[in-house]
């Protein structure tokens, strides 16, 4: 009798101790929902086009594509400085030896 009454109250003691936590997980659980399209802190993005003059106020997507084109058009240019002469000795020796 004492085991059926002990195993009753460790029942009923894991169904409060197993409910508790998922009841109380349920209302600490942040649920964002759609809130990176809908909180806006500063001033609202807009596109490259719409605002050329002020990249502070581009989108990211933009700004990213403008820099890093603007790298790639600076690396592209320094070594084409650098490597401009070089194709152009060797035409000339040949003219000259004609």
């Amino acid at each position: 009798m004492a085991t059926i009454a002990a195993r009753q109250a460790a029942l009923a003691l894991a169904r409060i101790s197993s409910s508790r936590p998922s009841a109380q997980a349920g209302s600490l659980i942040h649920r964002r929902g759609l809130a990176g399209a809908s909180d806006h802190h500063g001033p609202p993005k807009v596109n490259l086009w719409q605002d050329p003059m002020s990249p502070s106020k581009w989108k990211e997507e933009h700004f990213v594509i403008v820099s890093l084109s603007g790298w790639g058009l600076l690396f592209f240019g320094v070594y084409k400085f650098f490597t401009r002469g070089k194709g152009k000795k060797e035409e000339k020796l040949v003219e000259a030896a004609h």
